[in-house]
């Protein structure tokens, strides 16, 4: 890469990771804070706060020229941290990420791990939080930072670090309401808060789905009947529910049949599938834990890959009305209740995908049967436009030079509630979103991992990726000056 040490640059981010990064990464761990939903005494608890004064004092110990920050708290609201970096060069980037953290399953932790206790076996750094996404805010400080050290161009960067992504960011509106002047309007928005195929790729996630869901209630009597007496007189709830279902799944196939939730899938998204599956082949379905003698949904792993990033899926995720085995007698049920979740394509509106689940669930009941059907989740997927010319070129160049390839694609059949939420508030912007989550590090589970290697290259992409459109935005206003 022609005009920049990206030796000398990566040399510096080694050291930056171990003697500044990570232990402060490690004290991170240490501090259990829980998004506000999993801990209903996080205000009097004040491990958020904790979270963000730690960061706060590692950012301060850097030494970021032109660095300014401040902690927001709106009543009965989790806090935010927004830093702002002043530029060198035009453009402006807002960085996300989140400090706030899943419940700690302690007890499934692998012995000699916890939790709350950093352990580091490399390449790893085992803990909660430290890879989603303690990380993320440290190693875009740092690539801010890399590029001052080598005197590079940076366009002006600002900050935007949560405490409540893990409740679905309820609490992130009302902060970008109140702080539309500081968070600005980005040209580009970089999320580390998301995964990879592997360790030895650059992956940039182009893609999640959406989610819509809710509850599926059957009634047909006041009272549990004997079945010896009213089966075959009064209707069966399960069998009614299971008849519904049907109308929005094919049972045979998966295949969920509504218009309404489904997408296209055109030429460029199968080519992007087909690439992901020349790298990662045939661990998109055998990575996860299937019984022996168990197949895929589709055998096809392209079809695997689409499956489970581009077309809906339904998955009942709880059931209510039903006694244990052990305490089931031969009574008739009254009714049965059921939990749907529904996965829907990136680019689906999912309250159009929510209203038409509602009217095909509940129109014209078998038997007259009471049927009602309150969804709950309804939350818009993330399809990113294309990375302008200059991060793409950059990204390339970072990827060739740590690993002898181009970047690589990534679907996602998750959700994060804040891309749909930026990309729906700022439409013009650019997304870069990113991660070293890779396929065992276990993010919200047990021995919770962050790969360092990984991490630290990610550091060197995204600080090229950076120096790389400020170049481009300082010749945009130039042509357009002259």
């Amino acid at each position: 890469m022609s005009g920049i040490d990206v030796v000398g640059m990566r040399e510096y981010i080694e050291v930056m990771w171990e003697e500044s990064v990570l232990p402060s990464l490690e004290d991170f761990i240490r501090i259990p804070a829980q998004s506000p939903a999993f801990d209903s005494d996080w205000a009097s608890r004040g491990e958020l706060d904790d979270a963000i004064e730690l960061f706060s004092s590692w950012i301060d110990s850097i030494g970021l020229e032109g660095m300014s920050y401040s902690v927001h708290r709106i009543d009965g609201r989790s806090p935010i941290l927004i830093i702002d970096v002043a530029g060198s060069a035009p453009g402006d980037v807002l960085f996300y990420s989140h400090l706030d953290k899943q419940p700690p399953v302690t007890e499934l932790w692998s012995e000699g791990k916890h939790p709350f206790e950093p352990v580091r076996e490399d390449p790893y750094l085992f803990g909660r939080g430290s890879v989603d996404d303690g990380y993320g805010g440290y190693l875009c400080a740092l690539a801010v930072k890399s590029l001052q050290e080598m005197g590079l161009p940076h366009p002006r960067c600002r900050f935007l670090i949560e405490t409540c992504e893990e409740s679905g960011s309820y609490d992130l509106p009302a902060y970008l309401d109140t702080y539309q002047n500081e968070i600005g309007r980005p040209d580009i928005i970089v999320v580390l808060d998301s995964g990879a195929g592997d360790y030895e790729n650059l992956w940039v996630t182009e893609s999640l789905r959406g989610l819509v869901g809710g509850m599926l209630r059957v009634e047909v009597s006041r009272e549990g009947v004997h079945s010896g007496l009213s089966g075959g007189i009064i209707p069966e709830t399960f069998r009614i529910a299971r008849n519904l279902i049907s109308r929005i799944e094919d049972s045979s196939t998966g295949e969920v049949l509504l218009p309404e939730l489904n997408t296209e899938i055109g030429s460029h998204l199968r080519q992007r599938a087909e690439r992901i599956v020349s790298v990662l082949g045939d661990t998109v379905w055998s990575a996860y834990p299937f019984l022996d003698g168990v197949e895929p949904q589709v055998l096809d792993p392209v079809e695997v890959v689409l499956n489970g990033n581009w077309r809906p899926s339904l998955a009942v995720t709880g059931a209510d009305g039903f006694p244990s085995i052990a305490e089931a007698g031969n009574v008739l049920r009254p009714y049965s209740e059921f939990k749907l979740s529904m996965r829907i394509p990136p680019d689906v509106n999912a309250e159009d995908a929510s209203k038409a689940m509602k009217e095909a669930l509940e129109r014209d009941p078998p038997h007259g049967a009471k049927v009602t059907y309150t969804p709950e989740a309804v939350a818009d997927g993330f399809y990113a436009s294309t990375l302008p010319e200059s991060i793409d070129s950059a990204l390339n160049r970072a990827a060739q030079h740590l690993y002898g390839e181009d970047w690589m694609p990534m679907f996602e059949g998750g959700t994060i509630p804040f891309l749909s939420m930026m990309q729906n508030r700022f439409p013009d912007a650019g997304f870069l979103v990113t991660g070293s989550m890779g396929p065992d590090a276990n993010a919200h589970g047990p021995d919770e991992k962050l790969h360092i290697p990984a991490s630290k290259n990610l550091t060197l992409a995204v600080a090229l990726s950076l120096t790389a459109a400020a170049d481009e935005w300082l010749v945009q206003s130039s042509n357009h000056n002259q």
